[in-house]
């Protein structure tokens, strides 16, 4: 088969289930509201000194609530009537929770049950699919707003608290290690095509189950390092797979809350290809002088990458210097950047290395 053919036909799957755009979310480096925690506040008095997850978990406890959804769905038989929960950190002072996309999905309002036994309902201020993101209001002020840490200073080994509503368990406390950074959902598990929303993220072996989705992991500070969206049930063959769970950081999070509390969205910068990795096997079998990187599969017509001359079965290997393995490299370096940011591609193009330059926009639809 012809370079050109396979990624023709990996194109069609990539833009059906993933997209044609590299989305990121904005540069985190904003003025913060004067209602966002800077700190976290003292361990519970009563928790002796050395028990450090118990110390966290008084700390980010009250932070964390139970998101209840209840959402009418079109299908093909008709409206449908949908249930759900998952988790949600309250994250300003003033009512705004954050959560999953995937856990509020299209409803317009959700019920908010906190810490303390009280309920509230909730309106869904906005959800960012590229992310995984949404942000919950409630009318309700002086709430226990948990502090977010930058999570550019998580290392990997540290204690990880996780915290949420695993199958209704509300104020659900497990713990662990901080087990790897900038880690991508495996491929088995996407049907081998990537998207923003499932990379770069903390991998944790804090017990993630369902409805644990939306809810804290902590470091030994009390501060939340990641919110938590995904956890692996087993594998293809069906064996069971313990111990890996993953987190969105807490940077990323804070950044998208940030935007969507004040516009009702998240603005992303806009690169227009179609992306497809890049492996051994195929660089192999068409001589392509490089054993990783990403394919262009696709160059969406007037895009940025259109204006710089990018081409398809150009491979990208690196963004102002910093090597691409894959999709997932990709997706995770450009969420350092903003609409306007001027980046110098590394391409292969017909077995010669070259530099290409060009500036993101920003994403419109």
């Amino acid at each position: 088969m012809k370079l050109a053919r396979l990624v023709s036909l990996l194109a069609v799957v990539v833009l059906f289930l993933g997209g044609c755009e590299l989305l990121t979310a904005q540069d985190p480096a904003q003025e913060r509201a004067a209602n966002v925690v800077q700190s976290a506040p003292p361990p519970a008095a009563e928790v002796p000194e050395d028990e450090p997850v118990a110390r966290v978990a008084s700390q980010v406890g009250p932070s964390v609530v139970q998101v209840n959804v209840e959402a009418i769905q079109l299908t093909p038989f008709g409206p449908q009537s949908r249930e759900g929960l998952g988790s949600g950190v309250i994250y300003r002072e003033d009512g705004y929770i954050i959560t999953n996309a995937h856990v509020v999905g299209d409803a317009g309002a959700v019920n908010v049950a906190f810490a303390d036994g009280s309920t509230e309902r909730g309106e869904v201020v906005g959800t960012d699919p590229f992310t995984d993101l949404a942000v919950v209001r409630v009318d309700r002020n002086g709430l226990p707003a948990a502090a977010f840490a930058d999570s550019g200073e998580v290392v990997v080994g540290q204690l990880a608290v996780a915290i949420g509503s695993p199958s209704g368990f509300q104020s659900t406390v497990t713990s662990g290690v901080v087990s790897g950074l900038n880690r991508e959902i495996p491929a088995e598990f996407t049907q081998g095509v990537q998207s923003p929303a499932l990379v770069d993220l903390i991998q944790t072996d804090a017990a993630i189950s369902p409805g644990s989705s939306g809810g804290a992991l902590a470091n030994r500070e009390g501060e939340v390092i990641g919110i938590n969206v995904a956890y692996l049930p087993q594998t293809r063959s069906g064996a069971p797979v313990e111990g890996i769970g993953f987190a969105i950081p807490s940077t990323t999070a804070a950044s998208v809350a940030d935007q969507i509390i004040e516009t009702g969205e998240a603005v992303h910068p806009f690169l227009g290809i179609a992306p497809v990795d890049l492996t051994p096997e195929i660089a192999e079998r068409f001589g392509i002088p490089a054993d990783s990187g990403v394919i262009v599969a696709e160059v969406v017509p007037d895009s940025p990458a259109d204006e710089a001359g990018l081409r398809r079965e150009d491979v990208i290997t690196a963004v102002d210097g910093t090597r691409i393995e894959g999709s997932g490299d990709l997706f995770a370096v450009l969420r350092e950047y903003r609409p306007g940011d001027t980046v110098q591609l590394t391409v292969v193009r017909d077995g010669s290395e070259q530099t290409v330059e060009l500036t993101l926009a920003e994403r419109t639809s």
